[in-house]
């Protein structure tokens, strides 16, 4: 089973150890019993042998047990730390288009509901042990009971294993619909908190998306796990009624078919009564089994298939040099947003020089925003080539490309803790970064201390300064700012172009500007325009 197999692959050796002690926990429960029986069946159970015995036993399963469970307890933790991290990892290292193709919210359930689904399944593994020892040891003390009964059991626990696998086939059916539906819930989920704002000024909006979205697409997560988990019920209901009419079998048919004293009889009853508990666990362990199973190949089909661009990248030059870039014959192509045809940017020719300021123009859906991601390496071009002081950009020095810029991109993240704190010059870091907030005239709303920034909670356009400070800070060679100026008031857009911008120019830093403030164009060394993805002349 993939979920034993991924336990294996995390922790080999701890794994066995803990499958052992509990399939030793097993042993000893079912020894247990056996030893009650024989107790049972002697003149005088009391004596002082049989107590010692007993207690013996009952020590060795408390030991047993509880080494087993903090064996997988550790071991599971591990395997979802470990789980996690992978899958937070390969998502940083797939390409930048791969990971917009999965989207947000599929990743940030597999990062949260899926982990936490395959934890709750790994701390269930050393009960599956326990209680599957548990039954092949009390099986082979029926066997020396009675042979006639060991092979009725047999023949018993497997037509019932058979019906069971087949409900389940069905169940976990709907098992998977709840988790395809749970990536749509959760995407509704972050429209509630990023929405918000539009859907309380829109009554009408807000009443449809919550009936027609969120309620939806709740019920029918709701609806496939009740489903599931209901069909899981029945066949455990079922199970259990057939097992008593086994026992009651072995109460009124047995002894008419074989003569049957009364002490095996009360054996045969108390080792098949006693297999109930641990029939009754396996059974209730197999649905979160099953649920984990859909967890893991969700977990696996999103994010640790998703291809790293570089496994073994080298470190980045502290201080990257270049004279010159070159895009030479570029192109990007890919499928737009309620479009049946497919976008293609390029072929683009595009040379920048150190201490160069080149703005970007051109109409919504031109290709501004993709060319900046093409330049700054984020996207690998389809066609053409990148290459610095005439050397091409590879899969393998991409990401020594990517050192060269720092940018604020449209959709910017902003960072509470600024890149390098944690080095030795961290000091010179806060000194510099409250250098930038006067100048940026948030130095009276945020403070920084030890490289972190006390708040972020600011407007859009104090927060798109912050990521600024942020791209200051970096010093990097070139700069891209995507529309950094539309959330800015007049006042500080005003001086974003005209002071900011030459500031960084005279510092020698090429920057490029993607822009609609056709006011402003005069500032620039050059613009380069885009019509439909193509570059026109101004």
């Amino acid at each position: 089973m993939k979920i034993f197999k991924f336990l294996l692959q995390n922790s080999r050796w701890s794994a066995a150890a803990a499958v052992l002690t509990s399939t030793a926990s097993g042993v000893v429960g079912a020894w247990l019993i056996a030893y009650i029986h024989s107790a049972l069946s002697r003149p005088n159970p009391a004596a002082a042998p049989l107590v010692w015995g007993y207690a013996a036993l009952c020590l060795l399963l408390l030991v047993t047990h509880v080494a087993s469970q903090i064996l997988l307890l550790h071991i599971s933790q591990r395997a979802v730390y470990d789980l996690r991290l992978r899958l937070s990892r390969s998502i940083l290292d797939a390409p930048l288009r791969r990971v917009e193709e999965a989207g947000a919210p599929r990743l940030l359930a597999a990062l949260t509901g899926d982990v936490s689904t395959i934890s709750g399944a790994l701390l269930g593994i050393p009960l599956l042990c326990i209680n599957i020892a548990t039954i092949v040891t009390c099986l082979v003390y029926i066997g020396f009971l009675s042979w006639r009964l060991l092979v009725g059991l047999t023949l018993f626990m497997l037509a019932s294993a058979l019906v069971y696998r087949l409900t389940v086939k069905t169940a976990l059916r709907y098992l998977k619909l709840a988790r395809e539906e749970a990536d749509t819930l959760f995407a509704n989920l972050r429209g509630v908190i990023e929405g918000n704002k539009e859907l309380k000024l829109n009554r009408l909006r807000r009443e449809e998306f919550y009936r027609d979205d969120v309620r939806a697409s709740a019920a029918r997560v709701r609806g496939y796990n009740v489903t599931g988990q209901t069909i899981f019920t029945v066949a455990l209901g079922s199970g259990r009624l057939l097992y008593f009419v086994f026992i009651g079998l072995i109460l009124f048919a047995m002894p008419a078919l074989t003569p049957t004293s009364a002490a095996d009889l009360t054996g045969y009853v108390l080792v098949v009564l006693y297999l109930n508990g641990p029939i009754t666990t396996l059974v209730n362990v197999i649905p979160t089994l099953s649920q984990a199973r859909v967890a893991l190949g969700k977990v696996e089909s999103l994010g640790l298939s998703l291809v790293r661009e570089r496994p073994d990248a080298p470190p980045a030059d502290d201080e990257p040099r270049w004279s010159s870039l070159a895009l030479e014959g570029v192109t990007h192509t890919y499928r737009r947003e309620k479009d049946d045809g497919d976008f293609t940017l390029g072929p683009l020719d595009l040379s920048l020089r150190p201490g160069e300021l080149l703005f970007v123009t051109g109409g919504n859906g031109s290709g501004k925003s993709t060319l900046a991601k093409l330049i700054t390496g984020l996207y690998v071009p389809e066609g053409g080539s990148i290459s610095v002081d005439g050397r091409p950009v590879t899969d393998a020095t991409r990401e020594q490309y990517r050192q060269l810029f720092s940018a604020v991109f449209s959709d910017y993240y902003l960072f509470d803790r600024v890149a390098g704190s944690n080095g030795s010059h961290a000091l010179d870091l806060d000194a510099r970064a409250r250098h930038y907030l006067t100048q940026l005239q948030l130095d009276g709303k945020v403070s920084v201390s030890g490289g972190r920034l006390s708040t972020t909670d600011l407007s859009r356009g104090q927060r798109k300064r912050l990521a600024l400070l942020n791209a200051y800070l970096e010093d990097r060679p070139l700069y891209v700012f995507d529309e950094w100026a539309s959330d800015q008031d007049p006042l500080f857009k005003h001086v974003f172009y005209t002071q900011l911008l030459p500031d960084l120019k005279a510092r020698g830093k090429t920057v490029v500007v993607v822009s609609h403030d056709d006011a402003y164009y005069g500032v620039a060394d050059r613009i380069f325009k885009l019509d439909y993805g193509q570059h026109v002349e101004t």
